[in-house]
């Protein structure tokens, strides 16, 4: 049968099941639920112009992409995509199509570059290759096991230190969105943002549907937010950290990898097995905090980019 590449539905169950159960076989370190899938397109910002594409061969998903503008970078005309396609279906030329049509959606709404990560294996990187991608920036994924490894124990905090967890601000998240933006605004990255806008963070990061707020962790000083880290949860047995930060003035006392501890140290007592997180290969300092905790490198993942004609 041939190879045909359409829009998610979303008020489809079934591609959203689709979507993400290939997406849990081509990046099983990554949590990914059919709510998780739709969340984003329904929520992301209008200008981003977020879509997600499937590749179908005889009524079966076989392949995807999400894609997207970068609307808060400085520098317009940056486009974004992640294009999996399922192992034992490759080779047919669904990754061709699929990112064909990521090309073409992108310059038609006014993108001059793109940028697409691939998992580092010699086929990945030579698919890319050849359509004219050159490497840019790379990421490790990274696996805990929770359930048989063993946790640093747990640390009281230091004098002027309160752990909260992420439900203590349900009813104003403001403060978590400030540290949040500050902290992000300091990742690695080829693309640079701007601040976000509160209503927009709240719908695409508070409402996530993988968040668990309580066990997303807040170390906080003085009564301010000064460090954490964002838990998601799958509702069964896997963990993952959305992001660790510090605000720039708390910075080398410890709070990150307190507030973090304590996050991984609830989740185990929740009955969480396995703990996922990533971080960009150049950023050793949370490189080395992660390998504290146990964590050991699962994959790497390489960005490459493209200028479009």
């Amino acid at each position: 049968m041939a190879i045909i590449v359409r829009d998610l539905r979303p008020d489809s169950r079934a591609d959203a099941e689709g979507f993400s159960h290939v997406r849990r076989l081509t990046v099983p370190f990554m949590l990914s639920t059919p709510e998780s899938v739709l969340h984003p397109l329904r929520h992301s910002h209008p200008d981003a112009h977020f879509g997600q594409l499937v590749a179908e061969e005889d009524g079966e998903i076989i392949g995807v992409v999400q894609l997207g503008l970068a609307h808060d970078s400085p520098e317009p005309g940056q486009g974004s995509a992640s294009v999996y396609v399922r192992a034992d279906r490759s080779r047919r030329g669904a990754g061709s199509l699929l990112l064909r049509a990521v090309e073409e959606r992108l310059a038609s709404l006014g993108a001059h570059k793109v940028y697409v990560w691939v998992m580092d294996a010699p086929d990945n990187r030579a698919f890319a290759e050849r359509r004219g991608y050159r490497a840019s920036r790379s990421a490790y994924f990274l696996r805990l096991d929770l359930a048989g490894g063993a946790l640093p124990p747990l640390q009281d905090p230091p004098p002027g230190v309160e752990l909260r967890t992420g439900a203590d601000f349900a009813d104003d998240p403001r403060p978590l969105f400030l540290l949040d933006t500050e902290a992000s605004s300091d990742e690695p990255s080829d693309i640079h943002t701007e601040s976000a806008d509160y209503g927009a963070w709240l719908e695409a990061t508070w409402r996530h549907p993988l968040l668990d707020p309580a066990l997303t962790t807040v170390a906080v000083v003085d009564g301010s937010p000064a460090a954490f880290t964002a838990a998601y949860t799958d509702g069964a047995h896997r963990y993952s950290t959305a992001m660790t930060g510090t605000a720039r003035a708390h910075r080398g006392r410890g709070l990150a990898k307190l507030a973090k501890n304590t996050s991984l140290h609830r989740a185990r007592a929740a009955g969480y097995t396995e703990a996922f997180t990533g971080n960009d290969t150049g950023n050793g300092p949370m490189i080395a905090i992660n390998e504290w905790f146990g964590y050991e490198v699962c994959a790497t993942e390489v960005r490459y980019v493209r200028e479009l004609g």
